[in-house]
């Protein structure tokens, strides 16, 4: 027999209703404010005041400070959503994260930082330059949400080992969310997830090679 309206409209909602937590709940901003602070507790010995340290003036400047540019801008009306899912919005909230990180990044050079904190840092900079130059010189709405995820998981299978491969089910999901959500297409999250695997976790293995 087939499935009733309801039924349909019952599983289409819960599609979306899934689409809706992951795209929050592995949204770029909290990648960028988890990541630094899981590899700087490794790269510290496990210190704790090091791993807030050198963890939060990553995740402070390329998450929370660029986070509270777009959900201001999103309020005042500026772009649609703190997604920024219109292509031709999102040069200022490039702006945003690219000059708040890169604060960051100096911080931690003066600073003598870890030099995998450096390379992270320099890694999550690549990502953002490139998507910058893909959504405005190729016209093409990368997605962030999947260039995020994907290269954090690289980061993190380098630092803690290939069993975080795991979370490439999670890239999976908010790849899925974005599309689902009518967001990104599948080309556009296809995308994302190469640059974030070949700019962020290959600029990461790159330059903590380098640094060795």
């Amino acid at each position: 027999m087939p499935p009733t309206l309801s039924t349909e409209t019952a599983t289409s909602e819960t599609r979306r209703r899934a689409a809706r937590i992951a795209t929050e709940v592995l949204a770029p901003w909290v990648w960028v404010l988890g990541l630094p602070l899981a590899v700087a507790w490794k790269v510290t010995g496990y210190h704790l005041g090091q791993t807030l340290l050198w963890g939060l003036i990553v995740g402070v400047t390329g998450s929370l400070i660029p986070m509270a540019v777009i959900v201001r801008g999103a309020k005042q009306g500026k772009w649609d959503s703190h997604h920024v899912t219109n292509r031709a919005g999102r040069l200022v909230p490039f702006a945003a994260c690219i000059g708040s990180l890169a604060l960051g990044f100096v911080i931690l050079i003066v600073g003598n930082a870890p030099h995998q904190m450096i390379a992270l840092a320099a890694a999550e900079l690549a990502c953002l330059l490139v998507a910058l130059a893909v959504t405005f010189g190729f016209k093409f709405k990368i997605s962030m949400h999947a260039i995020v995820a994907a290269g954090a998981t690289m980061m993190l299978m380098s630092v803690y080992g290939p069993w975080l491969a795991l979370l490439f089910l999670g890239v999976a999901w908010v790849c899925w969310s974005r599309v689902e959500l009518k967001d990104h297409t599948t080309a556009e999250v296809s995308v994302g997830t190469l640059v974030g695997l070949i700019v962020g976790g290959g600029a990461y293995l790159a330059l903590v090679s380098a640094f060795i």
